[in-house]
Order: C-alpha cells, then structure tokens, then sequence
C-alpha cells in the first residue's frame, strides 16, 4: 500500500491511520460511552473520572474535528453542551467493542480483578 499524507503526517497504513484517529487513552472510552445516549460535559468527566478536565476538552474537540461526535450548544445561561456520536462514530465501536471483548479476556488471563492490582 502507498503512503499518503492527512494534516501533514506521512501514513504508511490503515491501521495507523485509524489508531490515529481513534486510538490513544480516551478516545474510545469517550465514544463508547456516547454509543447508547448524548451526554454533557459534566456527566462525561463524571463518568471517566480519571480523565483531567484539558484532556477530556481536547479529545472531544479532536473527535468532533474528525466527525466522530457532534456538539450542540444551546444559547442559554448557564451554558448547556451536548455530546453525541455521528455514523463515523458508530462504525468505530465495533472495533471498539472487539477490543473490550478481547481486553475482558486477557484480564481474565492475567488474573486482573479488583483485589488484584497487576
């Protein structure tokens, strides 16, 4: 496969292509989460809690550049944000649910639970 350019970042493949635009930490958890419901910003943060308030502000806004996620906001005091995933964002979390259902398994392997912090 050749390589080709997006946002002046040099691609050799698919895969890191979509990593890049899915990938890292808190992406797929913020889509994941998005998959059955809007959410606002408060209710994201309170749901990743180990999220910092900066890297939740900019992984949303990366998501929403990609058209993973749309944002609406409603012209009222206090300000009222809501989050939501588009079709683009859908297609992801099949791939993401396959990485969880894998993830499950190779906790199991490794014996990781609650009472046992590998």
């Amino acid at each position: 496969m050749p390589e080709f350019l997006y946002k002046k970042k040099l691609y050799y493949n698919p895969v890191e292509f979509a990593m890049d635009r899915i990938g890292g930490t808190w992406k797929m958890p913020i889509l994941w989460r998005l998959k059955d419901r809007i959410m606002r910003y408060g209710e994201l943060k309170k749901d990743i809690p180990h999220i910092t308030h900066k890297m939740l502000t900019s992984q949303l806004r990366e998501l929403e550049e990609e058209g993973f996620i749309n944002r609406k906001v409603y012209a009222v005091v206090p300000p009222k944000v809501e989050y939501s995933i588009t079709k683009r964002g859908m297609r992801s979390i099949k791939i993401i649910d396959t990485i969880r259902n894998y993830g499950i398994e190779l906790m199991e392997e490794f014996e990781v639970n609650s009472d046992n912090k590998k």
